[in-house]
């Protein structure tokens, strides 16, 4: 029971000291030599002889060739080979180095390594707080990974998270690209990289653009938002959001999108994009558009899902499900549509096909020009290549031409195949052939309505001026007469197969979408701003220990938090190297003097000196006395 008591009592007696020293571990050490030195009053100077002198303090080991030791004040510095290791994840080499145990703060210099097991950095100088578990440079500084090598002026390292933060000037340099960067957060571990403010990725196939983005340096994949675009050589891809695989060369974007070719001059927007950079090729949907240059108006192509496929300069523009097509003196809906930029040939589709009956009306390609609607299972549109003026038309199987009379009424004419001419884009002659059928409201100068002339016969030519019908021309087995308007039954006044459909033409750019209901909008996943980190020198809290010990080679006035330093960056590495501190040098060598001086022979114990001395002496005492005479 005595014993219990006395145990207790020496335990609550000692508790005060536990806790102090808990608060600051003393720095343990062995070295081969330890020697005294006005210099450095209170120090000891450590030397190596055989092996490095060696410190260790809560989980950080130390090694140098020379080091000065204020024991008292818990803190020493280190000249030569410096290495430090923290557990197996740090190893830190340098030339100089110090460090305080009571606030378990260290400083390097020359020469600066530190390894981590996916990461190594290099800069002049470095800060390492042990308590934080961060490092600090500010004075340029170079981290090597796998994915690439990054520059910056400043850059500090939380080992937590294993995570860089690299601000001002940053530069990833990667075999395949470039990226640049006002600020880039880059985690070791993964190799994931966080891009902040205007930010560039080029390659020798592309470069990328974003003022927010994410990048995976290893498996070559990005994210990128805000302001982000893609530039090749002949297109520009703009979005809300963008996603790009560097492996197989495949981008897609999301959200009010624009696909440029800045070849054609062209533009596709939409919602949703995907790029096949190896095969030339544009797949766009939600809200598709595309729109080209064609002698200096603008056609405009709107579909469910719009590729552009091809070269250059052998472009194929392919539109699927309820295209609509509109120009200023032009416009047209089919089924699908296909555009040969090189020979200037659009097809207007049909996809079913069939004989068309007076119940089922058939939603055939349809295109109107001026007053005229003309529909038919597929329709050819060819354009002058040099000019860029649209210059004839096919409408191949049922082929029916409308035109609503200026009073009342309408003029058709049908058969199997159309044929149409254009002067300045204004549609001047129609050839029909086959099995031709007209319904015509025949009217004097005077506009007066002279009859109904329904006539069948092998082939027609309509003359147009001013977008109006001025001539009819029958030939071959012509059969038909003009009828006064009483005498002609009005259930008969619209040819088989007859379907104005005027209320669909397009009359303005807007009316592409007319109809069809606002797309559904992904919501775009944006990369969060990096979190506001507290300085690395902040202000110690009311009776924590000093950062830097008044033995420090540092000054209080280092520790204050400034953009950068006058010590050139590792982009110039020879400066570099002339500017690696003198003075730190110059006091090391000069240590190594004094302490070989103050001691002869480092390298042998003396109790092995004087043994070696008495044995010459008892070997050879007259070859002593001949010395002496």
């Amino acid at each position: 029971m005595k014993k219990i008591i006395l145990f207790l009592v020496f335990a609550i007696l000692s508790f005060p000291s536990l806790i102090q020293a808990q608060e600051a571990k003393e720095i343990d050490y062995s070295a081969d030599r330890n020697i005294q030195d006005q210099k450095y009053p209170g120090a000891f100077v450590l030397s190596k002889v055989e092996n490095q002198v060696y410190f260790k303090h809560e989980g950080i080991e130390v090694w140098c060739d020379l080091a000065i030791h204020y024991k008292e004040e818990n803190f020493f510095r280190a000249f030569g080979n410096v290495r430090m290791q923290q557990g197996d994840t740090v190893k830190l080499n340098s030339n100089y180095a110090e460090y305080n145990g009571n606030s378990q703060f260290a400083f390097a210099s020359g020469d600066v390594v530190m390894k981590r097991p996916q990461t190594t950095l290099e800069s002049d100088s470095l800060f390492f707080d042990r308590l934080k578990q961060q490092a600090y440079y500010r004075s340029g500084g170079k981290v090597i990974d796998t994915g690439g090598v990054i520059t910056s002026n400043i850059g500090r390292y939380y080992m937590e998270q294993d995570k860089y933060s690299f601000v001002s000037d940053v530069v990833l340099t990667n075999p395949e690209y470039i990226i640049n960067s006002e600020q880039l957060d880059f985690y070791g571990e993964t190799g994931h990289a966080y891009l902040y403010g205007p930010s560039t990725i080029e390659s020798e196939t592309s470069t990328v653009y974003c003022e927010r983005g994410f990048y995976d340096t290893r498996g070559d994949t990005g994210y990128f938002v805000k302001n982000s675009r893609i530039d090749y050589d002949n297109r520009t891809v703009k979005g809300d959001s963008l996603y790009f695989n560097r492996n197989t060369n495949f981008a897609s974007a999301t959200n009010n999108i624009r696909v440029i070719d800045t070849i054609n001059k062209s533009v596709v927007t939409g919602h949703y994009a995907e790029v096949f950079r190896d095969k030339d090729s544009v797949f766009i949907t939600k809200r598709a558009v595309a729109a080209s240059v064609q002698d200096k108006d603008s056609l405009f192509i709107h579909g469910d899902t719009i590729m552009i496929t091809g070269k250059p300069d052998k472009r194929i523009i392919r539109g699927f499900y309820d295209v609509r097509l509109f120009k200023s003196d032009m416009s047209g809906k089919s089924d699908s549509v296909h555009i040969n930029q090189e020979t200037g040939l659009t097809k207007m589709i049909n996809l079913t096909s069939g004989p068309v009956s007076s119940v089922d009306k058939k939603r055939s390609p349809v295109l109107w020009s001026g007053l005229s609607q003309m529909t038919g299972d597929t329709i050819h549109l060819q354009s002058n290549t040099k000019t860029e003026q649209l210059d004839s038309m096919r409408v191949f199987n049922n082929a029916f031409l409308i035109q609503k009379d200026t009073i009342e009424g309408y003029n058709q004419v049908k058969g199997m195949d159309l044929v149409g001419l254009f002067e300045d884009n204004e549609l001047y002659q129609v050839d029909i052939n086959k099995n031709t059928e007209t319904l015509y409201y025949s009217r004097n100068s005077e506009q007066e309505l002279i009859g109904i002339n329904k006539t069948l016969s092998s082939s027609i030519k309509i003359l147009f001026e001013e977008q109006q019908i001025q001539d009819i021309y029958y030939y071959q087995n012509v059969d038909g007469n003009l009828t006064p308007e009483e005498d002609f039954p009005v259930n008969v006044r619209k040819l088989i197969g007859f379907n104005w459909r005027g209320d669909e033409r397009l009359l303005t750019k807007e009316d592409l979408f007319k109809g069809k209901p606002e797309p559904d909008l992904v919501k775009i996943e944006g990369i969060s701003l990096p979190e506001e980190s507290e300085e690395f020198f902040d202000e110690r809290d009311e009776g924590d220990d000093l950062l830097l010990n008044d033995k420090s080679r540092l000054k209080p006035e280092d520790l204050q938090n400034r953009a950068k330093d006058s010590i050139p960056q590792l982009k110039e590495p020879q400066t570099l190297m002339d500017a690696v501190d003198d003075d730190t040098k110059t006091e090391a060598k000069n240590l190594q003097e004094r302490v070989k001086d103050s001691i002869p022979q480092l390298k042998k114990p003396q109790s092995l000196i004087k043994a070696e001395e008495q044995e010459d002496n008892e070997a050879e005492p007259e070859t002593k006395e001949n010395q002496d005479e």
